[in-house]
């Protein structure tokens, strides 16, 4: 099983990118994501719809957590309850052998830490997703990555990969002007990009009504590190918002899990967009695996040869540093958060409640 210890927070925390360029270079180029194990967070194991009376069983860097209900309420357990002798109880659960659990958003959230330090306030903010769930099911999904959960992470964050991998679903490079920015703090990454005149996203043209040859877009991904989560907010004009949330779930260091959420609930009923959008995950899915599953292994080991960047690759490379950064920090007993995730994000993503 996987230590916890705890120690005071350091009260001296250099910032990872601000700091020398050198040491900045050194950490992306040191990427060993397999590695990198991050503890004391909420992660959504299992959409609520799934969570019954009969135990189903996920996992967490491969500590087993079995989930079902009891008179309506998600619990959580290291064993199955049908375990009538469980031995080798870990330190990620009570005296009973049961986690820390929420249900918020759709989800069923276990923490994976120190159960001593669960709290609701670490519990990530998803703006378009409405507290009590309920979203119909064909919102909903699940896919999964052969690859480890930080890469298909550092892969979403970089936006513009879509114009070439997924160019059949969410258009190509075509465009006017492009501007990318990139915030951060000690526990979540943001990429904004901003597209003038961009090509319309087929799905959208064919299914969505677009008639128009360009579109006005605005794309935010931002990652709640430790959850291995992600939000995904895009505003296009004329079109549709779209609003997903991507959780990639280490269930071991090179096994991902996604249970995905798109709320489509913005869209007119009569809009095909509305039901064939959360779909189109599937297609997306397939496409980003033909990418990083093959990569998954080249980054099991330190490696000599240095990786190639572009300008574009700005959010990725922090998200490498910010990751090494906390998981070093943990190693030295520090799992004390610095940042607050579960404050409203609304405005850093852009959303108007639409």
């Amino acid at each position: 099983m996987l230590d916890i210890k705890d120690t005071a927070p350091e009260q001296d925390f250099a910032d990872p990118i601000a700091g020398d360029p050198r040491n900045f270079a050194a950490a992306v180029n040191n990427w060993v994501p397999h590695d990198i194990v991050l503890k004391d967070a909420w992660f959504p194991l299992a959409h609520s719809f799934a969570v019954v009376d009969k135990p189903a069983r996920r996992s967490v860097y491969s500590q087993p957590f079995y989930l079902w209900r009891e008179n309506g309420v998600a619990v959580a357990a290291e064993f199955h309850p049908n375990d009538t002798d469980p031995t080798d109880k870990s330190d990620f659960s009570d005296a009973a052998g049961r986690y820390p659990v929420l249900e918020h958003y759709g989800y069923v959230w276990c923490w994976f830490g120190n159960p001593a330090n669960a709290d609701p306030a670490h519990l990530p903010s998803i703006p378009y997703l409405p507290a009590e769930g309920n979203l119909p099911k064909h919102m909903l999904g699940t896919v999964r990555f052969d690859c480890t959960a930080p890469l298909s992470l550092e892969n979403l964050i970089d936006l513009t990969h879509a114009d070439f991998l997924h160019a059949d679903v969410v258009g190509d490079e075509k465009m006017d002007k492009e501007v990318v920015e990139v915030f951060y703090d000690s526990e979540t990454i943001t990429m904004v990009r901003r597209c003038t005149n961009k090509s319309v996203a087929p799905i959208m043209k064919w299914f969505g009504g677009v008639k128009s040859d360009v579109q006005q877009v605005r794309q935010v991904i931002r990652i709640y590190l430790r959850s291995h989560a992600a939000i995904a907010y895009g505003r296009f004009s004329p079109g549709d918002n779209v609003q997903l949330f991507h959780p990639c779930i280490p269930e071991t260091r090179d096994r991902t899990r996604l249970d995905y959420a798109m709320n489509t609930s913005n869209v007119k009923k009569s809009n095909l967009f509305r039901y064939l959008m959360p779909k189109a995950s599937y297609k997306v899915s397939r496409q980003d695996s033909t990418m990083t599953s093959p990569q998954s292994p080249r980054y099991m080991n330190p490696e000599t040869r240095k990786d190639l960047h572009s300008p574009l690759d700005e959010a990725g490379q922090k998200y490498r540093v910010l990751m090494t950064a906390l998981a070093e920090r943990q190693a030295r007993g520090d799992f004390a958060y610095r940042d607050n995730v579960s404050a409203d994000c609304s405005e850093i993503i852009g959303y108007d409640g639409k």
